[in-house]
C-alpha cells in the first residue's frame, strides 16, 4: 500500500522477475482481475498490478475524480516502486489511463498494450456511456450488471460457464458504490482519441470481433493513430478477454512484450 499524491491510498501487488510491466485493470474491477495471465507470465516477467481509486483494497474518496487523478496514481506508484520505466498494459478503463500516462510521462513508458478500449465514441456511444454513469449515481450497480453481462461475453461462454458468470456478477455488484460511479463518470465522460498521435513507442491495440462497447472500428482508430502500433481483433469474443481469451491474451501479450 502507498499513498498517492493527494492522500489515497494504492494497493497494489508485485510478483515474478525480468522485465518489468505494470497492468491496470478496468472499471469496476480489480487487481485481480489479471490473476490467470500473471500466472502465465510470471517467471519471464515483473508484474506490477493495483487497484485504480475507488476500485478494491484502493481509497475510494467521493469524487469527483478525473483521468488525471489516474494517471498521478499511476505516476506515484512508479516512483513509490523505484520503476523509472515500465511497459503499461490497460484493459478497459485501464486502457485509457495508459495512454493518457504515456502522453505526459513518454520517457517512463517502454511499450504500451491497450486491450478492449475506448476511443473515438460516437454520439451515441457515448450517450449509452453516459446514461449507464447516471444510472450508476442513482441506484448503483445492480441498475446495470444484467446488461453487462450480454455484454460482456458469448452467449456460448455463459450457457457453460454460470458459475464465472455469477462471480463476475456478485464482484461488480460488491462494488463501493461511490467510488464505482465516481470512476465510471471518467470512464464515461473521457477519450483519449485526440492525444494518441502523441505516442511513438511499441504498441499492442486489441479487442474483441463482437466487443459492442470497444469495438473493433474504435481499436482501428486507436491503430491508425498510434504510428508504431499492431492490431489484434480476436474472432467471436465480447469484453471480458481477460476471462473468456485468457490463453489468447496471454499469446498476444507474450508475443508484443518478446518483440519489444
Amino acid at each position: 500500500m502507498i499513498t498517492s499524491r493527494d492522500g489515497v491510498a494504492i494497493n497494489f501487488e508485485v510478483e515474478g522477475r525480468g522485465r518489468h510491466v505494470t497492468l491496470l485493470h478496468g472499471v469496476g474491477s480489480y487487481l485481480q482481475a489479471w490473476d490467470r495471465v500473471v500466472a502465465a507470465l510470471r517467471d519471464d516477467f515483473t508484474l506490477l498490478r493495483y487497484d485504480l481509486r475507488g476500485h478494491g483494497k484502493s481509497g475510494k474518496p467521493r469524487g469527483p475524480y478525473s483521468l488525471g487523478d489516474y494517471v498521478a496514481d499511476l505516476a506515484a506508484l512508479l516512483a513509490a516502486q523505484s520503476v523509472d520505466r515500465t511497459t503499461l498494459v490497460g484493459f478497459s478503463f485501464g486502457g485509457m489511463i495508459a495512454p493518457a500516462f504515456t502522453v505526459r510521462h513518454p520517457e517512463r513508458v517502454r511499450a504500451l498494450g491497450i486491450v478492449s478500449a475506448v476511443a473515438g465514441r460516437t454520439p451515441e456511444q457515448r450517450a449509452a456511456v453516459v446514461k449507464r454513469a447516471d444510472e450508476l449515481g442513482r441506484g448503483g450497480a445492480s441498475m446495470t450488471v444484467g446488461a453487462a453481462i450480454e455484454r460482456w461475453f458469448t452467449p456460448e461462454f455463459r450457457a457453460g460457464n454460470p458459475e464465472i458468470v455469477e462471480r463476475q456478477i456478485q464482484r461488480v455488484l460488491a462494488n463501493d458504490p461511490v467510488g464505482y460511479a465516481a470512476a465510471y463518470r471518467v470512464f464515461a465522460e473521457s477519450d483519449p482519441v485526440d492525444e494518441l498521435g502523441k505516442i511513438s513507442c511499441p504498441t499492442l491495440v486489441m479487442t474483441g470481433e463482437h466487443d459492442t462497447g470497444s469495438t473493433p472500428t474504435m481499436a482501428r482508430a486507436i491503430h491508425e493513430r498510434i504510428a508504431r502500433s499492431r492490431l489484434v481483433i480476436l474472432p467471436r469474443y465480447r469484453h471480458s478477454l481477460l476471462i473468456e481469451a485468457t490463453a489468447e491474451v496471454v499469446r498476444e501479450v507474450r508475443a508484443f512484450l518478446d518483440d519489444t
